[in-house]
């Protein structure tokens, strides 16, 4: 049994191998062509669009190992099928679940190796990845950052701090704006609820501002709008938008927290924070529903079908997953339910195919 265990890991590790080099060369050759003229346009040179898409690896991988996954099923099992290899093994006894443990096992190991990517690698290269974009190619301003969860933006005697944007509404949430004099003591403090992007400047709400002399509070006053002029634009603050949908699990919880105790509501981002778990096992739940549209197929089961197949059952699931991920994040169901619903769904069809097959 070790041997033939041993024998069904490697076939179907090359053929996985095989898959995900396809895929990522495909995605990058896409996206290479996408941007290319954006980036010429914009002066970036050669070796730093190289080093965009050498970031861009580690997320492309993270997206495309579910669907690598399944085809790696399907194609290593028709290709043992075709062989009639799985004749053979069944005639000296070996059951159909031993058989098919080798590749459950190893795709156990890669969805655990994706939630360690997602978690560890994914964020920083995504970090690094944006920086090359937006600073090194695009020449955005360097001076609006993301960090401790929070947006921080500085400009001559000003500098800028907000909880949360919003790029729907072009809106920042929990602002706090410091006006700075001789030797940067601090002359403004501006604390409002949300600044919203009109034509030339930001308009705060619910505006209190003190102001200082000799580090002492000297004059306080609230006010209901009060326009603040600054270069921070909406090109500037959109990738910050971004950053949640490739922060780590742990990353996002502390995010999550962090604005519920300020007040906002994090209901969009709980859901992301639990996709960050369950996408990984999407992988598990691939293979698993992979075997028995395999086995189904028998000795007719071909490379031309077991690509097409693989294919519909992958955008399905994307499919399905992103409309009900929305749900969650939009509070219609709970975070955690719409995070895991494909997976538990998929997972299900897995099991009724699997009881149906021929033992």
């Amino acid at each position: 049994m070790k041997i033939v265990s041993r024998y069904i890991t490697a076939a179907y590790l090359r053929m996985l191998s095989l898959c995900i080099g396809s895929f990522i060369a495909i995605y990058l050759v896409i996206d290479f062509l996408e941007k290319i003229g954006k980036f010429s346009r914009a002066g970036g040179e050669p070796q730093v669009m190289a080093l965009f898409f050498l970031y861009k690896i580690p997320e492309i991988l993270n997206q495309i190992t579910p669907l690598a996954v399944l085809m790696a099923t399907m194609l290593t099992l028709g290709v043992l099928s075709r062989n009639s290899e799985i004749v053979a093994m069944r005639g000296c006894g070996i059951s159909l679940v031993r058989i098919t443990a080798p590749i459950l096992i190893a795709a156990f190991f890669i969805s655990l190796f994706t939630l360690f990517s997602a978690e560890l690698i994914v964020p920083k290269s995504f970090e690094r990845m944006k920086y090359i974009e937006d600073v090194l190619i695009a020449k955005k301003s360097p001076n609006t950052f993301f960090r401790q969860q929070n947006i921080w933006y500085r400009e001559e005697n000003s500098t800028l701090q907000a909880r949360l944007f919003d790029p729907a509404t072009r809106t920042l949430k929990g602002v706090t704006l410091w006006r700075f004099g001789a030797e940067m003591s601090p002359t403004t403090r501006i604390e409002a609820s949300q600044g919203i992007l009109s034509s030339d400047h930001w308009l705060l709400k619910d505006v209190a501002v003190r102001e200082f002399a000799g580090g002492n509070v000297v004059r306080s006053a609230t006010v209901r709008e009060m326009p603040v002029y600054l270069h921070l634009k909406i090109d500037d603050l959109r990738v910050l938008g971004k950053y949640t949908d490739n922060m780590g699990f742990l990353e996002l919880r502390r995010y999550c927290e962090k604005l519920e105790k300020g007040g906002y509501d994090a209901t969009r981002y709980r859901a992301q924070m639990h996709s960050k778990i369950s996408l990984p096992f999407a992988s598990l739940v691939m293979a698993f529903l992979g075997i028995p549209f395999a086995l189904r197929g028998g000795r007719t089961s071909g490379i031309a079908l077991g690509i097409g197949v693989s294919l519909g059952i992958g955008f399905g699931y994307f499919m399905i997953n992103a409309v009900v991920l929305s749900f969650g994040q939009g509070g219609v169901l709970s975070p955690l339910i719409s995070a895991w619903a494909a997976n538990f769904l998929f997972a299900a069809v897995g099991v009724w195919l699997a009881m149906t097959v021929n033992r």
